[in-house]
């Protein structure tokens, strides 16, 4: 089983434009509602792939209904805790004119200790039943970098493994408490070097430094480039056919999920890194974040490169 986490949970609204104007009126040719939070952004390509997943995280008001009863449709088991106040709302804007996205991301509502120490019980219960945790995201406010690295520790300690994947200041003090993976993008894996890392070379020896410390898989997203993992059987990098996307948000989260799936079967870095490639290309074909088709996965499959590094 994989067990999400999303403390962060929201309802994403996609509106699709043609030649968005700031400052103006604009009109919505099509509009879609789904769950979304990167961690629930991972669990739906994993349950789309076959795995058994849990979600959990918090969850409010009205909204939190909808992000619940809009996740049984693709067989994802919940156990949020609830709050009173209504989840956020996350705006994703794509302009068809010019290929471009804006976004809008909602702070939605605080978390108090007593909250967080009520999830932490239940989460840590929640371990004890998972083959693979997978935190995503940012935190609502009143949370702070201690409490991932307190989940993390809770991973540790129940012997299973735990992807982080998030960025600025939850990262740097998330790694502190090593996690079995990380996923950095360009900016971030340059924020967490020091240095521009200019280079691929450069980029790999940053991972590798951060592998050496404990984290057991360093995985580097490179955007339309692919991405490249340093892990114990040495450092793999992997390319992907150029392709005519629709929909690129949450690709990132689909890749994680790919790596969830990966350590839950027991695969080898190689074919993890392939699997991961090939969904998070497959949703990039999608309108809806989080989707892919498995055909468009098990094409992709075979044109995926990869090398060692």
């Amino acid at each position: 089983m994989i067990l999400t986490v999303t403390l962060n949970a929201a309802i994403d609204k996609r509106y699709v434009v043609e030649g968005f104007q700031a400052g103006a009126v604009n009109r919505v040719k099509e509009c879609a509602y789904v769950p979304g939070g990167k961690g629930l952004n991972v669990s739906k390509p994993a349950a789309l792939a076959g795995a058994d997943v849990l979600a959990t995280g918090f969850v409010g008001g009205h909204a939190g209904k909808f992000i619940e009863e809009a996740l049984r449709p693709f067989g994802i088991r919940t156990d949020f805790y609830h709050m009173k106040e209504e989840s956020r709302s996350c705006i994703n804007i794509w302009d068809e004119a010019t290929g471009l996205q804006t976004e809008f991301l909602e702070p939605g509502f605080a978390v108090t200790r007593q909250d967080m120490e009520a999830f932490f019980q239940q989460f840590a219960q929640n371990v004890q039943q998972a083959d693979v945790t997978v935190i995503s995201g940012s935190v609502p406010r009143g949370l702070s970098g201690a409490d991932y690295q307190r989940m993390i520790g809770c991973c540790r300690e129940a012997g299973r493994p735990v992807i982080l994947d998030t960025s600025g200041a939850l990262l740097e003090s998330g790694i502190e408490a090593l996690p079995t993976m990380i996923k950095p993008n360009l900016d971030e894996i340059r924020m967490l070097a020091g240095k521009e890392c200019s280079q691929l070379s450069q980029m790999v020896q940053a991972a590798e430094e951060i592998h050496q410390k404990g984290v057991e898989l360093v995985v580097v997203s490179l955007g339309a480039e692919g991405s490249f993992a340093v892990g114990q059987e040495g450092s793999f990098r992997a390319c992907v056919p150029r392709l005519d996307t629709v929909n690129t948000v949450g690709c990132g989260d689909a890749m994680t999920a790919g790596f969830a799936l990966g350590l839950e079967r027991g695969l080898g870095l190689e074919e993890t890194l392939r699997l991961s490639s090939a969904i998070s290309a497959a949703s990039a074909l999608q309108e809806q974040t989080g989707i892919f088709r498995r055909e468009d996965m098990e094409r992709l499959l075979s044109q995926i490169q990869i090398t060692r590094i």
